[in-house]
């Protein structure tokens, strides 16, 4: 299994997501989050700023997943065709282990 962890623009989430659904992936966790990339902030006339707000999607998937996923997730997020700063970032990382609090069962 794998963690993704995609930080994208809070206007894009809900044309990811409904794609994420259509192809199966309808599992997800989303955090609304403040932060910086490369950009370093922006200013806008006399006023520069240093956080800008993003959204946190969190996905557990099978690893024969992961390039379907982030394909999707990378299409929808770009803002123009070549895409732009700010866009995102998308992490993936092993998941050795996961439970189900209900019935305490554990995820293969």
């Amino acid at each position: 299994m794998l963690m993704v962890k995609a930080i994208v623009r809070p206007e894009k989430v809900a044309g990811i997501l409904g794609e994420l659904v259509d192809a199966g992936f309808s599992s997800v966790t989303k955090i609304d989050v403040a932060g910086r990339g490369k950009q370093r902030g922006v200013r806008v006339g006399d006023v520069y700023y240093d956080e800008l707000p993003k959204t946190l999607l969190l996905f557990v998937i099978k690893d024969e997943d992961k390039d379907d996923l982030i394909s999707l997730i990378i299409k929808n997020a770009k803002t123009s065709e070549k895409g732009a700063f700010g866009d995102g970032k998308i992490f993936v990382s092993p998941v050795e282990e996961a439970y189900t609090v209900s019935s305490s069962s554990k995820e293969l």
